[in-house]
């Protein structure tokens, strides 16, 4: 069971890794079963609320569809179990930088806060990118209430499936040039992330450092990712 695997993971390390470098890549999350029912579900109307041709809004090149609720048993059980472990680092996150946010200690608490400011449609994802696409650097933040950290599921096997197309994050810290992060998930394996900022410690205490994310140009093939964003949207 997801619940299963989520809670037998390393949260110590991931923990570590997102504090130190606002990442983490967790292998072999999800089956080979799971991601191709995943994909299969990409051609269905019935899960999904919108699709985006990201051209048309200067995205990048590729599509997507947001899902609707109820969310897919598997992707409301990955929601529903990261989402703990993570609000402790979030909220840790807040603590070193002085920002007065809490996030509570349970995803459907986090979906009432949301709802109360009026972001109540569902932001988990499903991303499709042949030859040519790609998705240029952005935050999905979608509304006033956002949870710090998000993640993304690669559905399809790099070198087999597709090339090119790499996960790529970049960090901007004050006065100074971005620093870039290339990440090649497997079939499967989770990349967590901060959406926003992340706090890094200086000389006078912690900063924050910028990011953003995003995928370079698949050079041939296709490539599906499955988006996981905790906090809800407006539209």
């Amino acid at each position: 069971m997801i619940k299963d695997r989520i809670a037998a993971l390393d949260w110590d390390s991931i923990t570590t890794e997102l504090h130190t470098q606002g990442y983490s890549l967790v292998a072999h999350l999800l089956t080979e079963d799971q991601c191709e029912e995943l994909i299969g579900l990409y051609e269905q109307s019935e899960p999904f609320r919108k699709t985006v041709n990201m051209e048309h809004h200067r995205f990048g090149k590729g599509e997507y569809k947001y899902f609707a609720y109820p969310l897919p048993k598997i992707i409301e059980e990955l929601r529903e179990n990261t989402y703990p472990p993570l609000s402790l680092v979030a909220n840790r996150w807040m603590e070193v930088l002085k920002i007065s946010v809490s996030y509570p200690d349970s995803h459907e608490k986090l979906k009432r806060l949301c709802s109360q400011n009026q972001q109540d449609k569902a932001t988990p994802l499903l991303l499709k990118y042949d030859k040519n696409g790609f998705n240029t650097l952005h935050q999905d933040l979608y509304g006033e209430i956002y949870f710090p950290i998000q993640a993304v599921v690669a559905l399809s096997e790099p070198e087999v499936a597709y090339t090119g197309g790499e996960f790529v994050l970049t960090e901007q810290v004050p006065r100074a040039q971005s620093k870039v992060i290339v990440l090649n998930p497997k079939k499967g394996d989770m990349i967590l992330f901060a959406v926003n900022f992340r706090p890094i410690k200086g000389t006078k205490g912690y900063y924050r450092a910028k990011m953003r994310h995003g995928v370079s140009e698949v050079r041939d093939g296709h490539r599906r990712t499955l988006g996981i964003i905790f906090h809800d949207a407006r539209s």
